[in-house]
């Protein structure tokens, strides 16, 4: 019977896994570690391997698999920068990505502007003691804002589309202008994003040209006060650049669904652990930063199709060489 091996399988895609094994009438071997040689060397014949983020696959991983006459790697995530592109071709690894509908992710941005601008973490923090004072916990309306979107992709898209019955003005950044927006949006350029806007939201795929395009540079160039939410990769915001901005007010409130260097909290309990990371932990204590677990995907509908992704895409690769999400 033709085996795929999946890694850093979480609980809530199991049964998923299970309903694919029947479907495609495949063995589907579940491990809940990440990737690495070692766990390369043991794995028996396989047609292919399925991966989440944290697994980085770099060269020596990638010539393990080829080592190991495997082929096919399919990585359970929109993104894909921890894949070495490169190597794979140099090996004749082939890749595909995860695939889900954007409106769980849009949905989750307009729900983080909201709870930033009215103030809802301290409000919830007040609650739990039964303090019901409203000193200090005036918002405001977003439709008397401007909010810029950097990335008009499916899911920034979707979120203009979401706030449009907001009423408030939508500036947008990208190379590529999306047509099925164009009556709902003004494109400019980033320069007048940052001057512009109350509200800046990033959509955007991590490369190595936007890696930290957040920073005190383009910062100081925003308005005093600004709100700038993050449901895409932590990378393109510096840390340390975003506390100094918090902690000198020039911004006024974060959204955060992911945040840099956050590989060593990413879905783990660390309740009863020694927590190291000195800036997430200093940045997330703020009263004007709603920072969340990196769940904006989160959505029933999101992990079957990601499972799904992952399975069907080797399957489909190994068949005809290709896949609606293959990459590189």
């Amino acid at each position: 019977m033709m085996k795929i091996y999946a890694y850093e399988v979480r609980k809530d895609e199991i049964e998923y896994f299970k309903k694919l094994q029947d479907e495609f009438q495949i063995e589907i071997v579940l491990n809940n570690s990440i990737l690495t040689v070692n766990e390369i060397i043991k794995i028996d014949d396989c047609l292919g391997i399925t991966t989440l983020g944290q697994s980085h696959i770099n060269d020596e991983l990638l010539r393990a698999l080829n080592d190991r006459n495997i082929h096919y790697l399919s990585t359970r995530t929109i993104g894909y920068n921890h894949v070495d592109l490169d190597s794979a071709k140099k090996y004749n690894i082939h890749i595909c990505r995860a695939d889900y509908a954007p409106n769980g992710v849009a949905d989750y941005t307009v729900m983080l502007m909201l709870l930033v601008l009215r103030n809802y973490k301290p409000a919830l923090w007040r609650g739990q003691v039964n303090d019901f004072s409203l000193d200090g916990l005036r918002g405001k309306e977003l439709r008397n804002l401007c909010v810029g979107i950097i990335g008009t992709g499916r899911i920034g898209a979707t979120v203009i589309k979401n706030l449009s019955g907001f009423g408030c003005k939508i500036l947008a950044y990208d190379p590529y202008q999306n047509k099925s927006i164009l009556d709902l949006v003004t494109y400019t350029d980033i320069e007048a994003i940052y001057k512009e806007c109350d509200i800046i939201s990033l959509h955007t795929p991590l490369t190595k040209d936007n890696y930290h395009m957040i920073n005190e540079e383009s910062i100081n160039k925003m308005k005093d006060g600004v709100i700038l939410i993050n449901c895409a990769r932590g990378e393109l915001m510096n840390i340390n650049d975003l506390i100094d901005g918090i902690e000198s007010r020039k911004i006024g409130g974060l959204g955060l669904d992911t945040i840099e260097n956050e590989e060593v909290i990413i879905h783990l309990d660390r309740r009863t652990d020694i927590f190291n990371n000195r800036d997430i932990a200093y940045l997330k204590q703020f009263p004007n930063v709603v920072y969340s677990q990196h769940m904006a995907f989160y959505t029933d509908e999101a992990v079957y199709s990601m499972v799904r992704c992952g399975i069907e895409g080797i399957l489909e690769m190994a068949k005809t060489n290709t896949y609606r999400t293959k990459i590189g």
